[in-house]
């Protein structure tokens, strides 16, 4: 019924996105701001909104955001989606492979047609920790539970070291990730 999406994930500006919503459905649902351009018509007793999308575009948009998103997806569009995918999957392969070589650590999640994302715990470690060290030597990795709490509680852990991928990476940042965190485990005597 309805399908949405979020600027940033695709390269473009934060706090800009698309909500596609089936047009009975947005025809039903009442606006959840008001504002200028929302309104087809104003009476003293009652107001008429204007037909969707319009009704839900209270105010002035955020007109640079709007046009940032544009331009990430004429990007997008021109590296070709496909060719996007096989470079990440290539990127994720060879980090999974390189990361599966360390006996300390313990991927979670191996889907067989996952996206560039690998997490992973470091045993003996906690994650906020390894994410510390690592941060410390220039690699950026996000740490914590992900918003997926019930699957840390199912997997029985606190949390996790999150790497992801994208058409802006390289090998040489995978080798530079590891050995990052090949000295992030000496510290940690590990």
């Amino acid at each position: 019924d309805f399908y949405a999406f979020s600027g940033h994930k695709l390269y473009g500006p934060t706090g800009v996105g698309v909500l596609f919503g089936r047009r009975q459905l947005l025809r039903a649902m009442p606006p959840w701001h008001g504002g200028g351009d929302m309104i087809s018509e104003v009476r003293l007793q009652s107001s008429d909104y204007a037909e969707p999308p319009l009704k839900f575009e209270a105010g002035t948009p955020p007109i640079a955001e709007i046009i940032g998103l544009g331009a990430a997806l004429d990007y997008i569009v021109a590296q070709g989606l496909p060719n996007i995918q096989r470079w990440e999957q290539r990127l994720l392969q060879y980090a999974t492979e390189r990361l599966a070589s360390l006996p300390q650590v313990q991927i979670v999640g191996q889907a067989p047609e996952k996206g560039p994302i690998i997490s992973f715990v470091v045993k003996g470690a906690h994650h906020l920790d390894v994410g510390t060290l690592l941060d410390l030597k220039g690699v950026a990795v996000r740490t914590g539970h992900h918003c997926c709490q019930t699957a840390m509680q199912r997997f029985q852990l606190p949390g996790t070291v999150r790497i992801s991928f994208g058409l802006y990476n390289s090998f040489s940042d995978v080798d530079r990730f590891i050995d990052a965190l090949q000295a992030a485990l000496r510290d940690l005597g590990l």
